[in-house]
Parts: C-alpha cells; sequence; structure tokens
C-alpha cells in the first residue's frame, strides 16, 4: 500500500455540554439560598426575566404515605435527565406562571405549606457575628498608653485562633526592636485581660491564668498543673504524693481543672456564623409524611412576553433581532430548568423518606444503610443527578436539621434482614457506654450489639467507637477513677 493522503468517512458519537446543560447540572447542586443568587445574576443579563412579587396562591401539599411511596405510581413526568439531555417533551408554554399555574405533579408549586389546618413551621433566623478574639482584647486596652500599650496590642494581634501565643518572645523584639523585659510587661498586660488564659504559651500556662484568675492556684494546684501527664495517665496515687492531699482535695482540684477552657480564644469568631437555611421540609401528617420544598427561599421567575413583543415590533436590526431570540431562549429554558429542579428534587427527597421512614418515626437507631445508586434506581435517574440533588441542601423535620447526605451511608447486617445503618450502630455504641456501670471492653460491646440485632465484629466496634471521639475502656477507666 503505498503512502500518501487520502479521504474517508468516520461515523462516532460523542457528549457536547451545551450551555443549556451545563446550566441545568448547575442548577441541580445549588441550594435554594445559592440558586437565588445566581437568579439575581440572570434577571441583571436577561432583560425579559422577571422576579415575581407577592405570595403564590396556597396549594394542597404533596401528602404521601409509606406504601404510596412507590415510584412506580408517580405521574409520568420528564425528570431531570431527560430535561439535562434535551429528551423532555412538553408542549405546554415556557412562559406561564409556574407558581399560579396548579400542575398535574409535584412541582414547587404544589409543595407549598397547606392551609387545611396543619401546623406550618416556625423557625426564626438567628444570624450572630462575634467579634475577634484580637478586637476583643485590644478593645481592653484603651487604658494602656504608650510603648507598652502599642506592644500590648501587637502581642494581641499575634495569638493564634485558640487564644495561644505561638510566636516566641525573642522573635517579637527582634521584629520590634523593643527590649525584652519590656515585651514581657506587655505579655503580662495581655494575660491579665479577659477571657482569663489568653497569652498563653503552653496549656499548663493556660491553665495557671485560669486558676489565679480564679484564686485558687496554691502550691497544691500548682504541682497538679505541673504534672499534667501524670493526670492523663490517671496515676492519683503519684499526685496525691507529690501534691501532699488525700483523696477528696484530689478530686476537687481536678473538678477544678476540668471546668477551666484550654482554649480560650475558641469562644470568638473573626468571620460571621453561617447561616444554614433548609431546602426542603418534612412534615408528619396524620396519613404519613409530606415533602415540601422551602417555598420562602424558592425563586419566582416569569419570563415577560409583553416587554418581548414591545421589543421586537420595534425596529432592529438582524444583530438585535438574533440579541432578542436569544434572550427569551434562554429565558424560557432557564424558567422550564427551575420547575424541573424542584420536581426532581421533591422526587429524591421522597424516596429518601420512604426508605428511611424508621428514622423519621422512630429516630437515628432506625435508620438503614442506603446508597445512591440505590435511590437512583428507584426513580429511574441517574446515580450522578441523585448526587447532585443532595449536595448542599438541608432537610428539616421534627427530629432536626440534617443535610440530605446525612442519610446515605454503609451499614451492618441486623436481625430485621435489611441491615442498620452506620448511625445506628454509632447510636447503639454511645448508648451502651452512657449506661455502663461497668467499664465495657470492645467485644463485651460487640456482644451486647448483637443481642441487640446488630452483626457486627470487634474491631467494628473500634472503628465507631473512635469516629465519635469516644475513647477505650481504658481510657474511660482512667477518667472515671480521676473524676471519682
Amino acid at each position: 500500500m503505498g503512502l500518501g493522503p487520502s479521504l474517508s468517512i468516520r461515523q462516532s458519537q460523542q457528549l457536547l455540554l451545551t450551555p443549556q446543560l451545563a446550566q441545568a447540572i448547575k442548577l441541580l447542586q445549588l441550594s435554594n439560598l445559592e440558586l437565588d443568587s445566581y437568579i439575581a445574576e440572570e434577571i441583571a443579563k436577561n432583560p425579559l426575566l422577571e422576579s415575581q412579587s407577592g405570595e403564590p396562591d396556597e396549594q394542597p401539599a404533596g401528602d404521601f404515605q409509606g406504601e404510596e411511596f412507590d415510584s412506580n405510581e408517580a405521574p409520568d413526568d420528564p425528570g431531570a435527565d431527560d430535561l439535562i439531555s434535551g429528551q423532555a417533551d412538553d408542549d405546554r408554554p415556557l412562559d406561564v406562571d409556574w407558581q399560579s399555574e396548579a400542575l398535574e405533579t409535584d412541582s414547587y408549586a404544589d409543595v407549598v405549606t397547606s392551609g387545611g389546618g396543619e401546623e406550618a413551621f416556625d423557625f426564626e433566623r438567628v444570624q450572630y457575628a462575634a467579634a475577634s478574639l484580637s478586637e476583643h482584647l485590644i478593645d481592653q486596652l484603651h487604658g494602656v498608653s504608650g510603648n507598652l500599650g502599642d506592644l500590648a496590642r501587637i502581642i494581641a494581634e499575634t495569638l493564634d485562633e485558640t487564644g495561644y501565643l505561638t510566636v516566641p518572645l525573642e522573635q517579637i523584639a527582634e521584629l520590634t526592636g523593643a527590649p525584652l523585659p519590656l515585651i514581657r510587661g506587655a505579655l503580662d498586660v495581655v494575660q491579665g485581660l479577659d477571657p482569663p488564659g489568653v497569652g498563653a504559651r503552653s496549656l499548663a500556662e493556660c491553665l495557671t491564668l485560669q486558676a489565679k484568675a480564679a484564686d485558687r492556684y496554691d502550691p497544691a494546684m500548682a504541682r497538679l498543673i505541673d504534672n499534667l501527664e501524670l493526670l492523663s495517665k490517671g496515676r492519683t496515687a503519684d499526685l496525691k504524693r507529690i501534691c501532699g492531699v488525700d483523696d477528696e482535695d484530689l478530686a476537687d482540684m481536678i473538678r477544678e481543672l476540668r471546668a477551666y477552657d484550654p482554649k480560650p480564644g475558641c469562644r470568638f469568631s473573626g468571620s460571621a456564623a453561617v447561616e444554614v437555611t433548609p431546602d426542603v421540609f418534612v412534615r408528619r401528617t396524620r396519613g404519613g409524611f409530606a415533602v415540601e420544598l422551602n417555598q420562602a427561599t424558592l425563586p419566582r421567575l416569569l419570563v415577560n412576553r409583553r416587554y418581548y413583543q414591545e421589543l421586537k415590533s420595534g425596529p432592529q436590526d438582524k444583530r438585535s433581532r438574533a440579541w432578542l431570540s436569544e434572550c427569551l431562549q434562554s429565558a424560557n429554558w432557564l424558567v422550564k430548568a427551575l420547575d424541573q429542579r424542584a420536581r426532581t428534587i421533591v422526587k429524591v427527597v421522597s424516596e429518601i423518606v420512604k426508605r428511611q421512614q424508621g428514622f423519621f418515626e422512630r429516630g437515628v437507631s432506625a435508620m438503614k444503610p442506603m446508597t445512591l445508586r440505590e435511590v437512583a434506581e428507584a426513580i429511574g435517574m441517574h446515580e450522578s443527578t441523585v448526587s447532585r440533588v443532595t449536595s448542599n441542601k438541608y432537610l428539616l423535620c421534627d427530629r432536626g436539621l440534617y443535610e440530605l447526605k446525612y442519610f446515605f451511608g454503609s451499614g451492618v447486617q441486623s436481625a430485621e434482614g435489611d441491615g442498620a445503618a452506620a448511625e445506628a450502630v454509632k447510636a447503639a455504641i454511645k448508648q451502651l457506654i452512657d449506661a455502663e456501670t461497668e467499664i465495657l471492653s470492645d467485644d463485651a460491646m460487640a456482644g451486647l450489639l448483637k443481642q441487640k440485632g446488630f452483626d457486627v465484629a470487634r474491631r467494628t466496634v473500634v472503628k465507631y467507637r473512635e469516629s465519635m471521639g469516644i475513647g477505650s475502656s481504658i481510657q474511660r477507666r482512667r477518667l472515671r477513677k480521676i473524676t471519682g
């Protein structure tokens, strides 16, 4: 065969990430509050989009019961996967008012709180922004002037977030050019500020400062603080000998130390507290549970077709007509994508509630193992779609506020046959430890868990216990001995 240029025809398939596909993927993984910011940006770019004002008419909530959770019985509406792939077959006008239109399927217009006698959620949003530690300390230094005050302010700004001074005094002296005795005096000023314990260079010094502030720093307490390593090992006999106290005095001193804060700076934060707002409500009703989207945080978006007609009828060139057509297409797509996003969230959360109904009825001890793939197969969607839906979204029920990802995880075998979630096993372990009169070993807890119906091995108990920050039987025995 000779070498040379040639022409050939080849047929292939590939997935192209169109702007509409990228937008649909992005909308799925946004929380309601993030979605609100995104919509504001889109309104600023597209003159045909406008935000609807006023409260929508209330529609009955989408109630469902245990046997009615089967996704096969749900209306055959286009799913998010179809929308993303461009296969949704829906001939309804895309500029419809989705909030007031009574849709046949569960959109976010259908899942507002019911006015039929059910008590709606009533929660207050509390926003708290604490001053930073350095600001709190500097506010107390107004009466200290001169070089001493300036150095005290420098030290206050040098403390880490826990309130400790990790920079050597010699380095501060080198950077500021101040004599070391003056810097030590400035440190004494900072260590005398509120909260007690700030400015310490070690845990022992932090506890010493708090003991002095509480007027409990006597020779016996000083010796106890100097021997914290013996205290951590539970060597109370050695501590009684070193401190020269009896059992009662030593127990009283240990209780005093345990009341101190080893990281006094952590109560202050340099940034505002992050507010978590639920995206979905799960309410208990007479017939089961109701899934409702948080209507207060959902954007209300309309396509202004009247303005579109005004612009279209006016004088315009070819480029203006193309731009106007693009704006209309983009606005229609966004409104439809928002509605389908709401449908998808309701569908996914409904399946979660169906599979974790024991949790909503009896608590964490009744949680079952569940994976994204199981939910995706049950509702006929792709696993990646379910993953995006459950990201950055929170569910509020009568048991508290939970991230949707909380309900997914592995588990162990149980007597009921369906298995038990890891969170249920952790709750059972904590219950055993909280109720123990005699310290239980990991083997003993594994045996007790099997009696409760959890088929777990000793190493599983160790893994879950350590993940909860609970010490071993030896450590718990030492702690009980110390605290009496």
